[in-house]
């Protein structure tokens, strides 16, 4: 429960001494926590969310464009409002897997979701890169996926830093929607 700074602090009998932090609960986040929706063992058939994702309408599935090789999703758990992935349609984790084809693609499907954020929000700048392997960050170590987080000045507040806490301002449908929209034609 968040409360005003101005009210009194609600009374917590019996957990512990009383601090003057503020709470902002965020339960939603206990599936990501938990590993909801990650694959349970290395290949395709394991319950790769990313295997699954190009089956489902691109509105159901978040994704904002598809490529012959690749395909570019909008993250679940993101970073910043309208951070993508580039992810392969083949189920591989390691980007010395991918063939030339899927190197090429995923690295124009990247160019072209700079371009959408820049066009659709504005973006100042960007983070683009991989976690190779659970060592490295990887959620899902598994299925290779590059991220594009857009970014701008001023963009780093109190929030993160202090609260760590995201403050996104669109929903997911409309995010997705909008970098749709934004996406540059293939060329």
């Amino acid at each position: 429960m968040l409360h005003s700074m101005t009210s009194e602090p609600e009374q917590q009998i019996g957990v512990g001494v009383q601090d003057a932090f503020q709470r902002l609960w965020t339960p939603h986040r206990m599936a990501y926590i938990q590993g909801e929706n990650k694959p349970t063992g290395p290949g395709a058939g394991d319950g790769c969310p990313f295997c699954s994702i190009p089956a489902k309408s691109d509105e159901d599935g978040l994704i904002v464009a598809r490529g012959e090789h690749v395909y570019a999703v909008l993250n679940l758990y993101p970073y910043n409002g309208g951070h993508l992935m580039v992810v392969p349609y083949r189920h591989v984790a390691d980007y010395t897997d991918l063939d030339a084809a899927e190197t090429v693609e995923l690295a124009e499907l990247t160019k072209q979701a700079m371009t959408a954020l820049r066009t659709a929000s504005g973006a100042h700048g960007f983070n683009i890169g991989m976690n190779q392997g659970t060592v490295a960050g990887a959620g899902i170590a598994a299925h290779l996926h590059q991220h594009i987080v857009p970014r701008w000045g001023g963009d780093t507040n109190f929030m993160p830093v202090v609260g760590h806490t995201k403050i996104l301002p669109q929903l997911l449908g409309d995010t997705r929607k909008m970098l749709a929209e934004a996406w540059p034609p293939r060329g």
